[in-house]
């Protein structure tokens, strides 16, 4: 399957959640088996070559994506909860959004330090998401390897934000607007 059949499998909705915004849905994508496997596979051609020790997924999408390449590479999954959904000890991170702030959490110790990671998610836009998951990330020790998106929104400048902090990044597609 081409680039063009991927993201002829990608849904736009337009105006959500708010006015002006082209929603890009992945769920007709992942519906599909040829375009799941097909973009599973482009995510662990690039991957492959970095040898991560773990595959770090962030809420919710992220997970879906993040356990199919982990699985695909032969590596262990860790999500990247927003707060208050994990029991145990854990560590956390609060960041700024475009209009308040949020918390991403994930257990203590559970990547180690030292470990060699690769962030995962089904998209990129302003990148304040995946700064904030690869700093804590930093945080345990982790190297963040690479960050990889299903699709990125280059006209919202996350990809060069999140290469400004330090992370590189790979997109296996690219929409433009918001």
């Amino acid at each position: 399957m081409s680039i063009d059949g991927l993201t002829g499998l990608v849904r736009t909705i337009a105006d959500f959640p708010k006015p002006g915004i082209q929603f890009r849905d992945i769920t007709t994508l992942l519906a599909d088996s040829a375009g799941l496997r097909e973009l599973v596979d482009g995510m662990a051609g690039i991957a492959r070559p970095l040898d991560p020790d773990l595959i770090v997924g962030v809420e919710a999408r992220g997970f879906i994506l993040g356990a199919a390449l982990a699985y695909a590479l032969g590596k262990g999954f860790v999500p990247v909860r927003k707060a208050g959904k994990l029991p145990g000890r854990i560590v956390g991170i609060d960041y700024v959004l475009e209009y308040g702030t949020d918390r991403l959490e994930l257990h203590e110790g559970q990547v180690p330090p030292g470990a060699r990671v690769v962030l995962v998610d089904d998209l990129i836009a302003t990148g304040g998401t995946a700064q904030a998951a690869a700093q804590l990330l930093r945080e345990q020790g982790a190297e963040v390897l690479m960050a990889i998106f299903a699709i990125d929104l280059p006209d919202l400048g996350g990809r060069q934000a999140l290469e400004a902090d330090g992370v590189a990044t790979a997109a296996i597609m690219t929409f433009a607007g918001h």
